[in-house]
C-alpha cells in the first residue's frame, strides 16, 4: 500500500511540475524489454542450448516410466505376484527419478533465466540511464497501468539495446 501511495505521489508530484515547467517524463515498458530485444532473445536460445541435453534426458526417462507401465499393465496377469511387485518398485523408483529429475531441471532452468535477465536489465538501466541524460528527461518509469504513446520511450531503449555492442558479438 506504501508503495501505491509513493506511487501516487511521485506522479502528482510530476504533473505539478510539468505544469510549473517544461518536464520531461518516459516510461519504459520492461516486459517487452525482455521479449523483444536482441540481448534477451540470444539469452534464450543460449539457454534452451545449454538444457537440451537434459531435457533430452528427462523425455527419455518419461518414456522409459511409459514403457514399463504399459509393459507391467500388459503382463500383469502372467506374472507371479513376487515379479509384479518387482516390477511396480521399479516403475515406482524410476517415476520418483523422473520427478527429481523434472524439479531440478525447472530449479536450474529459472535460475539460469534469472542470471540472463538481470543482465538484460541491468543493459536496459543503462541504456535508460543514457537515453534520460542526452534528451534531458526528468523521469523515466519502469512500469506503469497506462503509458501514452507520448511517453512511452521503449522504442528509442530497444534501438540503443540494439546498437549497443555485446560481449563476443564483435561490435
Amino acid at each position: 500500500m506504501k508503495r501505491v501511495i509513493g506511487t501516487v505521489v511521485l506522479l502528482v508530484s510530476c504533473l505539478a511540475l510539468a505544469e510549473a515547467a517544461d518536464f520531461r517524463i518516459g516510461i519504459v515498458d520492461t516486459e517487452r524489454i525482455l521479449r523483444e530485444s536482441n540481448q534477451a532473445v540470444r539469452a534464450e536460445k543460449k539457454i534452451e542450448k545449454e538444457f537440451s541435453v537434459r531435457d533430452q534426458e528427462i523425455k527419455k526417462l518419461i518414456k522409459q516410466a511409459k514403457d514399463a507401465q504399459d509393459s507391467l499393465d500388459k503382463d500383469s496377469s502372467k506374472l507371479s505376484d513376487s515379479s509384479k511387485r518387482l516390477k511396480e518398485r521399479e516403475i515406482a523408483n524410476l517415476n520418483l527419478q523422473l520427478q527429481t529429475e523434472q524439479r531440478e531441471f525447472r530449479e536450474d532452468l529459472t535460475l539460469r533465466k534469472n542470471e540472463e535477465l538481470a543482465q538484460v536489465l541491468a543493459r536496459a538501466d543503462k541504456a535508460i540511464k543514457a537515453i534520460a541524460e542526452s534528451e534531458g528527461y526528468d523521469v523515466i518509469l519502469q512500469e506503469a497501468v497506462y503509458r501514452n504513446p507520448k511517453v512511452d520511450i521503449t522504442d528509442k531503449v530497444l534501438k540503443y539495446l540494439d546498437d549497443e555492442p555485446t560481449e563476443g558479438s564483435g561490435k
